[in-house]
């Protein structure tokens, strides 16, 4: 597939490259997540009865990161260590494993889950009908799957054309994201680059190419890893009565930078941001 346009990012699957291994190898993704999904020794009732089994697998991270050419591509190294770095902190705090082991305690962090923790279990099931174009499918639940915990029946509508070139296949089977890891990785990656309006993507913010409005700039949304934040989640931790959990997203953040040799750069919080929209 080739990019329809500067606005829409499609998975670009003759590329063959990736600048991802110039930061990561698989030595060190397994000691940065050693309790990965379906790999980790600690005792948990989530996983009892399920057969050990590689999932989030490095070659799996770099294979998808092949489909979207402008991931960790440009702006120079400093800035591309700066998305690995934003990237990864966002892909752990949303697969973490406890509140009380982010950073500091560093037992589950990281690629611990592969679906929002709750499910299949919670009656809340993501899905608006009220996005005509991406109708959810009864008795289907978009719930957060994979390192960026995709949500919503018109993010996985959006993602289904953009990778299958069928809306559907995601709409009526949501769970394919739980049995192809590098499905799983593309999710993550393409919500990254993606953007939606009103909100730019997270991959324009943290490399400087988003360029605020005057609405955004009266919001406090300014370059930075706070406005990625923002994009993320920015209805629940951003603003003065944001959610105390963000300063997990903070301090992987802070982690990262440091585990990749590059500052933090300006703006990395959002607590004086309105949400995009605002």
């Amino acid at each position: 597939m080739k990019i329809k346009n500067s606005d829409t990012i499609l998975p670009n699957k003759s590329n063959k490259e990736t600048n991802l291994t110039k930061y990561l190898d698989a030595k060190n993704w397994n000691r940065l997540f050693p309790n990965r999904f379906h790999l980790s020794k600690l005792s948990d009732s989530s996983f009892t009865g399920l057969p050990k089994r590689e999932f989030y697998s490095f070659d799996a991270f770099v294979e998808a990161a092949k489909l979207f050419p402008v991931f960790l591509s440009e702006g120079g190294d400093t800035l591309q260590r700066r998305e690995l770095a934003a990237f990864l902190a966002n892909m752990s705090h949303e697969t973490n494993g406890g509140w009380d082991d982010a950073p500091g305690g560093m037992e589950k962090w990281g690629l611990y889950f592969v679906q929002e923790k709750g499910f299949p279990n919670s009656q809340f099931n993501y899905a608006d009908t009220s996005r005509k174009k991406w109708i959810p499918v009864e008795g289907k639940s978009y719930h957060g799957r994979g390192p960026l915990q995709l949500s919503w029946n018109y993010n996985y509508g959006q993602f289904s054309e953009a990778y299958f070139g069928n809306k559907q296949i995601l709409l009526d089977n949501p769970d394919l994201l739980l049995k192809d890891s590098v499905l799983c990785f593309a999710s993550a990656i393409w919500f990254w680059v993606h953007d939606q309006y009103p909100k730019p993507s997270c991959h324009d913010i943290i490399t400087g190419k988003w360029e605020p409005s005057p609405k955004d700039i009266a919001g406090g949304r300014l370059p930075g890893f706070g406005a990625v934040v923002n994009v993320i989640n920015g209805g629940l931790e951003c603003g003065e009565n944001h959610s105390d959990r963000t300063k997990y997203r903070y301090t992987f953040y802070q982690y990262f930078c440091n585990y990749l040799h590059v500052d933090q750069g300006l703006n990395a919080d959002c607590s004086n941001q309105k949400p995009f929209g605002k």
